[in-house]
């Protein structure tokens, strides 16, 4: 009963869509009218309100981080924290309150890297600014990062713990950026900072 309540939590927690309260606070349009139409940062950075993006960015990882955080602090088995770091994960890219159309889950899976293994988080982070800012592709970096962290684990710990966890956030967030990459490889992908369209 402990562990569902947590995952339940998780889930409504990962659900709060911070690119829409940011939207609001700073008085911009929604940003599914826009752009992607993904309620995420980099879209919000597409209304050209770089604090509101920042927000947005901050909000998403904070919940995945306070999320995973929390259950570690209450004592959770490692299946419990797993279950829960998925659970706020998922609860972003399909949240009750946008009727299960969310963002990406970049920015959150960012914070629960970070709560699970904050080296592993850290080298991660580090591999999407790399790539973001080689390419200016956000989706091309959030491939390249998601890529490399079940990688980046198993070299640190090996194929155990919460890889499996690790692993569900790379397929997941691969899954979610499949039109991204068709349109990377067509050439037609928008760059960070693209203004959103008339």
């Amino acid at each position: 009963m402990h562990n569902l309540l947590a995952i339940l939590a998780a889930y409504l927690l990962g659900s709060v869509p911070f690119a829409m309260i940011s939207s609001k606070l700073f008085g911009l349009a929604d940003p599914r009218t826009y752009g992607s139409g993904n309620p995420g940062a980099t879209n919000v950075l597409r209304s050209g309100n770089k604090k509101a993006a920042l927000f947005t960015l901050i909000g998403d990882a904070l919940k995945g981080w306070l999320a995973v955080f929390a259950a570690q602090q209450a004592g959770l088995s490692d299946l419990g924290i797993g279950l829960v770091a998925l659970a706020v994960f998922f609860g972003h890219l399909f949240p009750i309150f946008l009727k299960f159309k969310g963002g990406k889950g970049v920015a959150t899976a960012a914070g629960v890297l970070l709560a699970l293994d904050p080296l592993l988080g850290l080298m991660v982070l580090g591999t999407w600014l790399l790539v973001a800012y080689v390419s200016r592709y956000s989706s091309l970096a959030a491939i390249v990062a998601a890529a490399a962290a079940p990688l980046y684990f198993a070299l640190m710990h090996g194929a155990e713990g919460q890889f499996a966890v690790v692993l569900v956030l790379l397929l997941a967030l691969v899954a979610k950026h499949w039109q991204n990459l068709q349109r990377l490889m067509a050439g037609q992908e928008s760059k960070i900072g693209s203004k959103k369209k008339a």
